[in-house]
């Protein structure tokens, strides 16, 4: 048997040992730490202190460079491209209801008045400046009743209304006496009329249309009730009813009734009013008040006074022939039977009718008239630039002549988180009654977490709030109980529309196309909720132009939350420095890990 030679020879046997083992742990060392002491100084970074406590929710900015796909720009403040300021004549700017461009279009039926949009190649790339000597307006609700009069320059509605007490310029304020056209001792007196005739108090009445609604007083009274109003009126000689109403933290919006539907789905409100709105109700064959039955909630009231209603009394302070008065409300008594509403009540200045709670015996009705007839092409939810059509819009199908088409609404404030009655009839596919409870608790986190971000989002410092992406109306849900209203806008072509549900929760909103301008007055909200907005229209329009429009109706000391991925965000963040808006990256409430981010302005720092 053959011997190692190793083993005559210990101290070898050592000496192979010792440089086996010095090889193995020089090679340890090697793998456990393969850079080298420039390229730890090159990789060095602070650690990020994680800290979850109430009272931090959030680290410093954050440098989001070594994980997005996008490029990053890395211009400094004395490097970067700044938007330049639109001309003072842009101060009052309304890119869809530019008189300018009301010319182009027939005033026929009012067509001029309606949504006009430029295109995008018409469209300033430049920041709407604020008036000269404006001022931060009066908090809640004061706001109500005074507002700067250099923040809304305009002396018409001063000048013409002045009998009827719809505003009066004070020294440097406007102030708001609670007059209109149809109540110009003030609104008080005119509501107390018709709440001896509708449940005002009861919570059956919580979503309100005023047509025509001068500067809103009769929406600002209805509060006192619970009642949230959508002022509406046109943008005419008037001019600026519409910005003294949000400039009084009331909900409003441009809009008249011409061609197209209004932007709202079918079933939206408990009551809808008209005081001397001066709508031709009984032309082209009852066509607007055919879209005021789309818009009432089954078992809904329609409020009128002025012309026809009491007409014995005042058709000589009309200067109106009380022969054509009589006509007229005789045509008018005759089209809402056709309708198959019910009259309430006429007492004084104030007529009610009542929508039927769902059309069984309406049905057989429209048997032996010869119009209207039922709708049959259009879904009556659309309200996008759908034209109006002479035809009643059909409810939802009942089995009993006692069931409330479409399903009864609980009383406020019990219908703000019972589930929708969209919702649990399976009408909003893949939308359950679980997934709406759901989203209500995510949304109490998240607005929990913004008034971590921006503390004051509680105290009164926003009162007129956009939702620009407002899905089953979460946030603005989440945020009932401080003072302020929210405008649930919901893209008219969402996978989902979801606006029917916001309404029977007792909000309220509007469909919207972002790739255009909203109507509304410059600088008329106070903060700008966009959740998924930019992932959404990444595609469709050039996201310079909707942030432009943000800048156009945010107020100068307003903020914007922005919530979206990380790669959006970081390319709305370069935009937005452009911009002059001081804006901040930072983590949702989801925590570091989570690629969704927050891109928070706040622009009264």
């Amino acid at each position: 048997m053959a011997i190692s030679p190793l083993s005559h020879h210990p101290l070898l046997r050592l000496l192979l040992v010792a440089i086996l083992l010095s090889f193995f742990y020089f090679l340890g060392s090697n793998i456990n730490s393969p850079i080298s002491s420039s390229s730890r100084r090159r990789y060095s970074r602070p650690c990020l202190q994680l800290n979850f406590s109430n009272q931090s929710y959030f680290s410093p900015p954050l440098d989001f460079e070594p994980h997005h796909l996008l490029p990053f720009s890395h211009q400094t403040p004395q490097t970067l491209q700044f938007f330049p300021f639109c001309s003072g004549n842009f101060t009052n700017y309304l890119p869809c209801h530019d008189p300018s461009r009301e010319k182009q279009f027939s005033v026929g039926r009012f067509f001029h008045r309606e949504r006009h949009c430029p295109e995008s190649v018409e469209k300033p790339r430049c920041l709407v400046p604020k008036p000269k000597g404006y001022k931060r307006p009066f908090p809640w609700p004061k706001c109500k009743d005074y507002a700067w009069f250099k923040n809304v320059p305009s002396k018409k509605l001063v000048e013409y209304k002045k009998t009827q007490n719809w505003v009066r310029l004070e020294g440097e304020r406007l102030f708001f006496p609670g007059g209109g056209t149809s109540f110009p001792m003030g609104v008080k007196g005119y509501i107390d009329a018709i709440k001896r005739l509708l449940p005002l108090k009861s919570g059956r009445i919580r979503t309100v249309l005023d047509v025509g609604c001068g500067v809103a007083s009769f929406g600002a009274f209805l509060m006192d009730f619970n009642i949230l109003t959508m002022s509406v009126a046109p943008r005419d000689i008037h001019d600026a009813q519409v910005q003294f109403a949000l400039e009084r933290g009331l909900p409003a919006m441009l809009g008249i009734l011409s061609t197209y539907r209004l932007p709202y789905p079918s079933r939206s409100f408990d009551m809808v009013h008209c005081s001397r709105c001066l709508v031709p109700w009984t032309n082209h064959d009852g066509l607007y008040l055919m879209e005021i039955d789309r818009l009432l909630h089954p078992g809904g009231y329609w409020v009128l006074s002025g012309p026809p209603i009491n007409w014995k009394v005042n058709y000589k302070g009309w200067e109106r022939e009380a022969k054509d008065l009589e006509m007229e409300q005789n045509s008018l008594e005759d089209l809402a039977k056709r309708l198959c509403w019910k009259k309430i009540a006429e007492r004084g200045p104030v007529a009610v009718w009542r929508k039927p709670t769902n059309h069984l015996h309406c049905s057989q009705k429209l048997r032996t008239f010869k119009s209207p007839q039922f709708c049959t092409t259009s879904n009556p939810d659309a309200g996008w630039y759908i034209k109006m059509e002479p035809c009643i819009s059909r409810l939802p199908s009942v089995n009993d002549i006692k069931d409330v088409s479409g399903g009864d609404l609980q009383n406020w404030p019990k219908r703000l988180n019972s589930a929708p009655s969209r919702i649990k009839s399976g009408t909003i596919e893949g939308i359950t009654t679980q997934l709406f409870d759901k989203d209500n608790q995510a949304w109490k986190r998240r607005v929990s977490y913004y008034g971590v971000l921006l503390k004051s989002l509680y105290d009164g410092k926003y009162r007129n709030i956009m939702d620009m992406n407002a899905g089953l109306g979460g946030f603005a849900a989440a945020l009932v109980k401080y003072p302020i209203w929210v405008m649930n806008a919901v893209p008219f072509d969402a996978e989902k529309n979801t606006l029917g549900v916001v309404y029977e929760r007792g909000l309220i909103g509007t469909y919207m196309n972002w790739c255009e301008a909203f109507s509304t007055y410059p600088r008329t909200y106070d903060l700008i909720h966009a959740n998924g907005v930019f992932s959404m229209y990444m595609h469709k329009c050039n996201i310079v132009d909707i942030l432009l429009e943000m800048y156009r109706i945010l107020r100068p000391q307003g903020a914007v939350i922005i919530r979206d991925h990380v790669d959006i965000i970081m390319k709305v963040k370069g935009i937005t420095d452009q911009m002059r808006w001081n804006g901040r990256v930072l983590h949702s409430e989801n925590g570091p890990f989570h690629p969704e981010k927050i891109l928070l302005v706040d622009n009264s720092e």
